[in-house]
């Protein structure tokens, strides 16, 4: 299975992102640009892991989940890999609590290594993928013509392990969902003992 962590803002949160594009989409048409279904911030990308696995995985990434509080996010301004000038993808990026974001990523890169999974470890930049260009060009103007998106802010809540699935009509399943800061119910029994 080929998988990866991600948050997924709700469509309110995406509105300028939405316009935004459909400004970009005139002024580029040759990009590829990504269906709105699949627009979403991943946290880590794990790459093949076999399904036997998984079990063991989830159980880590969930703990590693559960010891962060929900984050204030919004959609600001964009960005482009490697570069503008030379660039093979444009982003969205990532504003509030983008210090907590990344502590999150590095717990669940720590997770995913704790069960074999090699992860990378190049710096965490927060972005939702817009479009891509193969080869690489010049999207400086893509940028400008634009406009730069300012998203409603949103809580994130939740932390999903998506499978991806190219070549299927829904190309990003979800396998798992946590929810940020959840702990269990602490046993029943203890706390009768100690009433």
């Amino acid at each position: 299975m080929r998988l990866f962590t991600a948050l997924v803002p709700p469509a309110r949160a995406l509105e300028a992102v939405r316009t935004a594009v459909d400004g970009g989409r005139r002024t580029a048409p040759g990009l590829r640009w990504a269906p709105e279904a699949e627009w979403h911030i991943t946290l880590v990308f794990l790459g093949e892991v076999g399904e036997e696995r998984v079990p063991d995985l989830a159980d880590a990434l969930g703990d590693a989940v559960a010891a962060h509080g929900p984050l204030s996010l919004a959609v600001r301004g964009w960005g482009a890999f490697p570069v503008p000038e030379r660039a093979s993808v444009l982003w969205a990026g990532v504003d509030g609590d983008t210090g907590a974001l990344g502590d999150l990523v590095r717990d669940l890169r720590e997770a995913a290594g704790s069960c074999g999974v090699r992860v990378e470890r190049r710096p965490y930049t927060p972005h939702l993928t817009v479009a891509r260009s193969s080869p690489a060009r010049d999207l400086t103007g893509t940028v400008r013509g634009a406009g730069a998106p300012h998203g409603r802010g949103w809580r994130a809540r939740e932390v999903h392990l998506l499978e991806s699935r190219p070549g299927t009509t829904d190309r990003y399943r979800t396998a798992r969902t946590w929810a940020l800061g959840w702990k269990p119910n602490p046993d029943p029994h203890s706390e009768r003992s100690t009433s």
